[in-house]
């Protein structure tokens, strides 16, 4: 069985250039179930996330980015 794939971009508020909180981010992003692989830009402060969206949602996204410290704008499509 395929699993489909989703690409999403989050906006990160809130991170430095030193990019201490992007790995932060990064981890918690990826230790959401359903989330395939996520890098964390931060002089864009910019996630980009693969995920399988029949195992997570937009909402659990937002959630790991504010248990890492920072807020996120919705998950957008890319």
């Amino acid at each position: 069985m395929a699993t489909s794939c989703q690409r999403v971009t989050l906006a990160i508020y809130g991170l430095s250039c030193g990019g201490g909180g992007a790995l932060g981010v990064e981890r918690a992003l990826e230790g959401t179930p359903g989330v395939l692989r996520a890098y964390v830009n931060p002089l864009t402060e910019m996630a980009y996330v693969e995920l399988d969206p029949g195992s997570t949602t937009h909402d659990r996204l937002v959630a790991a980015v504010r248990h890492a410290g920072f807020d996120a704008s919705a998950p957008e499509p890319r």
